[in-house]
């Protein structure tokens, strides 16, 4: 290893000179989010069941009363999420309905990086990431590097400025690289390398070593998920299982991030089946699977579930549906007032169904978006009102009752 010097392994961690490990397990709370990627049509997720219209526009979309699972007078899940009827039941799922952005571009790219920037087309840029910029807001409490992971291989821009982040597919991607898989060797001179320097520089070094032993440990567990839970065989449910590790060790967990691409369903989205049910289907079997495994821990983690924007009501001639506005964000945890579908429902009358307005049609935008996010941070990781005003600059607090 002559080579690999001090300053080269920290660059190459990615760790950036993270605060303390010690100080960050404090923070007992894990905020898990989850970016629906291309444009839900969460009106198939949460289904509008005794809306005569719903059915009449979506003559081959919508789901059947007969297989949607019954929430509310109003309300029914797509029969793929099934597995969180009972969470629901329990009052730990909640949804809040018509929430957006107040961009009407129709534009992934830029409904996303709206969004994951925390910003309002109204107002100056408030710079970074919205994650990013709540865990700055924390850096006194001494975050480690792995307060805020995404799991991927890419960081996300709401992550983008936070004081320190592991973007990793798996646990094994942290490990000290050495020769027959022996590391005790390299980390021993590495201690005695660093535990000579009083320089910061040092005290990082000693801080990574530290994180390395501790997941090390974790890794020579046995990585059997808690009360027999499966996760599905795919990126969402490796990913999954990851932050379900992470926040069973207490390593200081503060946000995760994971994506679930595949929403954009312009062509052939199918109903109970079909292209959009498989999307469901696995964002349902994950979650469940996190749940089970995460039983004895179901204190220490809230999950929010967000998309860039909706679906317009109608289905178009492709048997798909175009992009919209409003969509329904989803939470579960202890923290989550659930057992409740928040928001009106947006639609009055034919006038309202936006066919012929300018920008993409679909549900009206009722709350914005930063509102939902802010309370749940506050239900969460404790955001105070003035740590909100400096997360979204010129946002004036409006209770959502979801948290």
């Amino acid at each position: 290893m002559s080579n690999l010097t001090r300053r080269t392994l920290l660059s190459k961690l990615a760790l950036a000179a993270a605060p303390a490990l010690a100080k960050a397990e404090r923070e007992e709370h894990t905020l898990i989010h989850v970016f629906l990627r291309g444009g839900a049509d969460t009106l198939n997720l949460i289904v509008p069941h005794a809306d005569d219209r719903y059915y009449k526009l979506r003559p081959s979309l919508a789901i059947p009363v007969r297989e949607a699972i019954r929430l509310t007078d109003h309300y029914a899940l797509h029969p793929a999420l099934k597995p969180l009827e009972s969470i629901f039941k329990e009052g730990r799922f909640g949804v809040v309905q018509s929430v957006g952005v107040d961009n009407t571009s129709g534009s992934h790219f830029e409904c996303q990086d709206q969004m994951e920037h925390g910003d309002s087309m109204h107002d100056t840029p408030a710079g970074g990431g919205w994650l990013g910029r709540f865990l700055r807001l924390r850096a006194t409490d001494k975050q480690s590097p792995l307060s805020a992971v995404a799991i991927g291989t890419a960081l996300p821009e709401s992550l983008r400025g936070a004081p320190a982040v592991s973007v990793l597919e798996r646990l094994t991607d942290i490990a000290i690289k050495a020769p027959k898989s022996d590391s005790a060797p390299v980390v021993k001179a590495l201690e005695a390398l660093y535990g000579a320097d009083v320089t910061l520089l040092g005290e990082r070094g000693v801080e990574t070593l530290d994180l390395f032993k501790r997941v090390s440990a974790l890794q020579n567990k046995s990585d059997v998920p808690a009360h027999d839970a499966v996760y599905p065989e795919d990126p969402f449910g490796h990913g999954l299982r990851e932050i379900a590790r992470l926040i069973k060790a207490g390593l200081g967990l503060q946000v995760a991030c994971i994506d679930l691409g595949g929403w954009d369903t312009h062509f052939f989205q199918g109903n109970a089946t079909g292209q959009q049910a498989e999307r469901i289907r696995t964002l349902a079997e994950g979650i469940s699977a996190l749940e089970t495994d995460l039983k004895d821990h179901r204190s220490r983690y809230t999950m929010m579930i967000t998309t860039e924007f909706g679906r317009r009501l109608y289905e178009n001639a492709s048997l798909g549906t175009d992009h919209g506005r409003g969509f329904a964000f989803l939470a579960l945890g202890d923290r989550v007032k659930g057992g409740q579908i928040l928001g009106s429902w947006p639609i009055q009358s034919d006038a309202d169904l936006n066919l012929n307005t300018p920008g993409p049609g679909g549900l009206h935008l009722e709350t914005d978006y930063r509102h939902v996010f802010s309370e749940v941070l506050r239900g969460s990781l404790g955001l105070s009102l003035p740590e909100q005003g400096r997360l979204f600059p010129g946002l004036v607090p409006k209770t959502v009752g979801l948290m």
